[in-house]
């Protein structure tokens, strides 16, 4: 996938990319936070969710910083951190409903395809996908 040089001048933290970008950060930081705190308090209770946990905040935070930078590397680490986010609440979220025992203890980000917090994390890599599509057809058209 290459980027067209308009993509790497521009940064993407304008109108939508604004929003985006912040709905990123905020859930970087709550599932960040979340994180850190069940590894210090309940780790030993549910290893693998609190893990899975802490995989998913630093996915949000390397996508929140990819979209705020510009440049063709931070475009295309957009593309694989969102593309990862995706493919981690499609299966966390059908493994918490297949296999709940595993989650039984604690769920995750993910879990449930994001219930707990409201389905944004299913939809928001949807939306991140898009508009990353959107501002490359943009940048080709110019």
């Amino acid at each position: 996938m290459s980027t067209p040089p308009s993509v790497s001048a521009r940064p993407r933290a304008f109108g939508a990319g604004r929003v985006l970008i912040t709905v990123y950060a905020i859930l970087a930081i709550g599932a960040t936070s979340r994180a850190i705190y069940q590894i210090f308090t309940a780790f030993s209770t549910a290893p693998l969710a609190i893990t899975l946990s802490a995989l998913s905040g630093v996915i949000y935070v390397l996508a929140t910083v990819a979209l705020i930078l510009p440049g063709p590397r931070w475009y295309r680490t957009a593309w694989i951190t969102i593309s990862f986010e995706l493919a981690g609440v499609l299966v966390i979220g059908t493994l918490s409903l297949i296999a709940p025992q595993d989650f039984a203890d604690r769920s995750t980000v993910w879990s449930e395809y994001g219930i707990g917090y409201l389905f944004i994390p299913l939809v928001l890599p949807v939306l991140g996908m898009l508009y990353l599509r959107r501002r490359h057809r943009l940048a080709a058209e110019a």
